[in-house]
């Protein structure tokens, strides 16, 4: 029971964090969009990767995208542009890791499969129903923090959120080729295969790192760059 509230306390800890880290981003202005995709992509190394990991981590990028560009309407009426293209920019890095984290899961499950390794069919049918609403969660992410927030930013968050919807977005046209091959793969996976020893998440955690240090920078031209909105 102790370890699963010190778990708890480090998890919140670790959200506290990234918000300040994304908020800081906001502030200090630069590259927001890749500095978010970097804040995104090592969060998720360092916790579970399942969906509602993935939930907190995305909440807690929003909260501090917002709140940066909150702060700095309030500093300067003339920081407005500035403000609405780095929450625009902060919400593109967000996308761009998801849809680099929906890659990586593929291109773990297609380096197994060349190893002639397999998951278990268990761990492969959980992670693909995640990442059937990776992108629904984006979504409703961006589109809760635009409840929450008022007039230029509130303004700029529903206009992402309906362009993202009309036209799609990276992660939408990334998950189409990983959950095919994830159907593939649970196909070829018999029904009696027990556990393989082989963890899907550490090794899709793995390609993440390799990502955010640059040795897999931007895997593919898709997730490569997020759509500018």
């Amino acid at each position: 029971m102790q370890n699963e509230s010190n778990s708890t306390m480090h998890n919140q800890d670790d959200m506290a964090k990234l918000e300040a880290d994304v908020r800081e981003a906001i502030a200090h202005g630069g590259d927001v969009k890749e500095t978010v995709r970097q804040l995104t992509l090592k969060a998720m190394q360092a916790h579970r990767l399942d969906i509602e990991s993935m939930g907190r981590i995305a909440a807690a990028v929003m909260q501090g995208a917002h709140d940066g560009a909150q702060q700095k309407l309030v500093h300067a009426t003339e920081q407005s542009h500035a403000a609405q293209t780095q929450i625009t920019h902060a919400v593109a890095g967000l996308e761009t890791a998801f849809a680099q984290f929906a890659e990586a899961s593929k291109l773990a499950v297609e380096e197994a499969a060349g190893k002639a390794q397999q998951f278990s069919r268990e761990e492969l049918s959980k992670t693909r129903a995640d990442l059937e609403s990776l992108e629904s969660l984006f979504l409703d992410v961006v589109q809760k923090t635009s409840t929450t927030a008022k007039g230029l930013i509130a303004d700029t968050l529903n206009d992402l959120v309906t362009h993202a919807k009309r036209n799609g977005t990276a992660i939408g046209a990334q998950l189409r080729e990983t959950l095919d091959t994830f159907t593939q793969q649970i196909a070829s996976v018999g029904h009696t295969q027990l556990e393989a020893g082989l963890q899907l998440t550490q090794a899709t955690a793995d390609l993440l790192h390799k990502i955010t240090t640059g040795v897999l920078a931007g895997i593919s031209e898709k997730t490569k760059q997020a759509k500018n909105k």
